[in-house]
């Protein structure tokens, strides 16, 4: 539906705004790399004064042409969108927003948070900022028992170890970790929810279950197990599809089933584990 793709886009912006504000208000300034080629923008910055949106753009080209080739025309759609988002606002804020100065915690602090919350937003939406995480993506697909949240943090560790040497100071480094730490937290916590490497189990009670399953099949890619239902109070019977997802699919499942059917009954909970295929293999 068009309302839920503006809704996607416009929380991609404000996803976008978020990660833009915690680069210039608090990282940048106070010589904190905070991974991934936003990381090397800011020293980039630093060591010759290029504007930090640009520079990410830039270095995003490629990325964004290997993305064309492996990920869905939405995913790169988004991606693109939400690069460019990043890129322009990170230069048009660093003109007006002042900047804090104080307290290195703090910056640590509220610069994770700012930049877990713009990431995580524009991830649930089906998009990315570019950069690792694009590659974050690709590799969560292919292998999710590895975390978005994770796979940007180790991604982020050369980044933090060259920051050092290039602001001759470990303390530098040491901040910028404690930065990504609370990002990559937040983002999982946001994305994944409380239990970070579990998934979300859904039963749907519904009339058109036939409809319905070739698109949970085909277009979430995830197993579905058709039970046989009967209502205690209409007396009537439906079909009840049982679906384990992951939590950032949860959304995307909601819009396909009520597209097909307005009277659907929906349950989520979540799982305490789900072991197979998809998920996390337990040896």
């Amino acid at each position: 539906m068009l309302k839920n793709k503006i809704l996607d886009y416009l929380i991609i912006l404000c996803g976008a705004s978020l990660y833009a504000m915690s680069v210039v208000v608090f990282t940048a300034p106070n010589n904190i790399a905070p991974g991934g080629l936003t990381g090397v923008a800011t020293l980039i910055n630093y060591l010759f004064s290029l504007p930090i949106g640009t520079f990410i753009l830039i270095m995003n080209v490629p990325l964004l042409i290997i993305g064309y080739r492996r990920i869905g025309r939405t995913y790169f759609i988004k991606t693109v969108y939400g690069t460019l988002a990043v890129s322009l606002l990170i230069d048009l804020f660093s003109c007006f927003i002042p900047t804090y100065k104080g307290n290195m915690i703090l910056v640590c602090i509220f610069g994770g948070i700012l930049n877990g919350c713009g990431i995580a937003l524009i991830f649930s939406r089906g998009g990315s900022s570019g950069g690792t995480d694009i590659l974050a993506s690709l590799i969560n697909k292919r292998f999710p028992q590895f975390s978005i949240g994770h796979l940007i943090m180790f991604s982020d560790a050369l980044i933090v170890t060259i920051s050092a040497f290039v602001y001759n100071s470990i303390e530098a480094g040491l901040y910028a970790v404690v930065s990504i730490f609370v990002s990559s937290k937040l983002i999982d916590r946001i994305i994944y929810g409380t239990s970070a490497d579990n998934g979300k189990l859904m039963f749907i009670i519904t009339d058109k279950s036939r409809e319905i399953l070739p698109l949970l099949l085909n277009d979430i890619s995830r197993g579905v197990t058709v039970l046989e239902a009967h209502g205690g109070y209409s007396g009537n019977d439906k079909k009840l599809l049982v679906c384990a997802v992951r939590p950032n699919q949860v959304y995307k499942v909601n819009n396909i089933v009520k597209k097909l059917d307005s009277s659907v009954f929906i349950i989520v909970t979540t799982a305490t584990a789900v072991n197979g295929e998809g998920f996390y293999k337990k040896y």
